[in-house]
């Protein structure tokens, strides 16, 4: 076994240096050619996607950069006060790539998924390699509780299945959401796209209890149409940008900063969530080719990062109302220790809200304020577990007092936390954890089941749509 983790570093980690934009130019060129597509083309779609991520990823630290001490501001008139400090994502992005069996798994996640391939249990192709991390998380979390490699192993082989079978039953929603071609390939494995069967079970009760909710909704493309700039990407940016400044109490100049800033990142989402698609057409093309004449015609998708559908204004106007509604829950909530700063602005959240809902603004923010407290809690649970590796791998943040423990409130996968912490207590032999560890493996398997029947008719329903079009 440690052979096989001394190759998977030897191959892949002069690779993962270089970063995610990096990384996905590298794998999409090198996708496009396997296909088959001219040499020009390839590159052109890599260097497209490596712009949009880049892109994409100052936009949202510009976004989140802008709103926090506003956010903090509230804390602090507030008297809120919790032990856990919440850094977001970026430093436990890099524990996790200071383990050398993070890129051990992300080894078993490509055979896994190649295996799925040719045994036509997917069509989806993940070339999301950087995003190893949060599965990677999940399984060195388990074996900091207890369990072994091997048993992580399985733990993580189990989730990654499922994930991928998400990702083709979450393909046609896409499709809808982006207004895309069948031919469109893009999709994505990412972690955050697991809390969708917990999301459909508060949806599906929406529609049997609250129906009447929806003719309150709006969607911001409709309602641009009837009501021209009111109900653009970037007049949503400005209203909140007004909300969260007068919900922290700044002055004018700020307000009118938050405002603009707003309106500013609503209207570049929108405009680079198209890039996404100019970015892998030629690998598209290369692959409808490939399975025209190879596979009778078979599509394939492709597993990107969750920015494809960063376009979407509904993803921030949730995430930014969201954001006082955690710090307000923060702080009544029984058991949770963390206080949400860093990743105030949801974006762990409100993307599998927007698949399940299909835009509903309303559900999305009802919803993911019932869902919040499981992020809290899987992020109270974690605090250890991060805080010790962090040390241990020299990534504790600067400025952290050293007494202090770390997480993330808003941590793609919090059910997947809770897992590793019960397969980790299990494998210490406790029959108590045992017996807990075994129900929740097989109450998460049928949650997907149902899941899964759901997203069918879902796709079903798509399906016949257009037959009659």
């Amino acid at each position: 076994m440690q052979a096989i983790i001394d190759a998977a570093n030897a191959v892949f980690k002069p690779v993962i240096g270089l970063g995610a934009p990096s990384i996905m130019l590298i794998v999409l060129t090198l996708l496009a050619l396997l296909f088959r597509v001219k040499f020009t083309r390839a590159l052109e779609g890599g260097i497209r996607l490596a712009i949009a991520l880049t892109a994409i990823g100052d936009i949202i630290n510009l976004l989140t950069s802008a709103y926090q001490k506003p956010l903090s501001d509230f804390v602090k008139s507030t008297g809120i006060h919790l032990s856990i400090t919440d850094v977001g994502w970026a430093p436990l992005g890099t524990i996790t790539w200071g383990s050398p069996y993070t890129l051990f798994f992300l080894l078993v996640m490509i055979i896994l998924n190649v295996v799925m391939l040719v045994l036509n249990k997917t069509n989806t192709l993940d070339v999301d390699i950087f995003d190893i991390w949060h599965i990677s998380f999940t399984a060195l979390m388990a074996m900091y509780f207890g369990a072994n490699l091997f048993v992580a192993t399985i733990l993580i082989l189990y989730i990654g299945v499922l994930k991928i079978i998400n990702s083709d039953l979450m393909k046609p929603t896409f499709n809808d959401l982006l207004d895309a071609p069948d031919e469109n390939p893009m999709t994505t494995t990412h972690l955050n796209y697991m809390m969708n069967p917990i999301i459909m079970v508060f949806d599906k009760l929406f529609d049997k209890l609250f129906p009447w909710l929806d003719k309150y909704d709006f969607d911001s493309a409709e309602l641009n149409k009837k009501i021209g700039f009111w109900g653009s990407h970037f007049a949503i940016g400005v209203y909140l940008g007004i909300f969260i400044g007068l919900l922290a109490r700044q002055d004018v100049k700020t307000i009118l900063t938050l405002s603009f800033t707003g309106g500013t990142c609503l209207e570049l989402f929108s405009l680079i969530g198209s890039w996404f698609i100019a970015a892998v057409e030629p690998l598209s093309q290369g692959i409808s080719d490939f399975a025209t004449k190879r596979f009778k015609g078979r599509t394939f998708n492709i597993g990107l990062d969750w920015p494809f559908i960063a376009g979407r204004a509904e993803v921030w106007a949730a995430a930014n109302v969201l954001a006082p509604i955690m710090l307000i829950e923060a702080l009544v909530l029984p058991g949770n220790h963390i206080m949400p700063l860093g990743s105030i602005i949801a974006m762990g959240v409100t993307p599998a809200l927007l698949v399940v809902t299909r835009g509903k603004i309303i559900r999305m923010i009802i919803i993911g304020a019932i869902e919040m407290p499981i992020f809290l809690w899987a992020g109270t649970l974690s605090a250890p577990f991060i805080t010790g590796v962090a040390k241990t791998v020299g990534a504790f943040p600067a400025g952290v007092s050293s007494g202090t423990q770390i997480a993330e409130a808003t941590k793609e996968g919090p059910i997947e936390q809770f897992l590793a912490y019960l397969v980790g207590k299990a494998s210490q032999g406790e029959i108590t954890f045992i017996l807990y560890a075994a129900l929740a493996l097989i109450a998460y398997c049928l949650i997907f089941w149902w899941y899964a029947k759901q997203m069918k008719k879902r796709n079903a329903e798509y399906a016949a749509a257009k037959e009659n079009n």
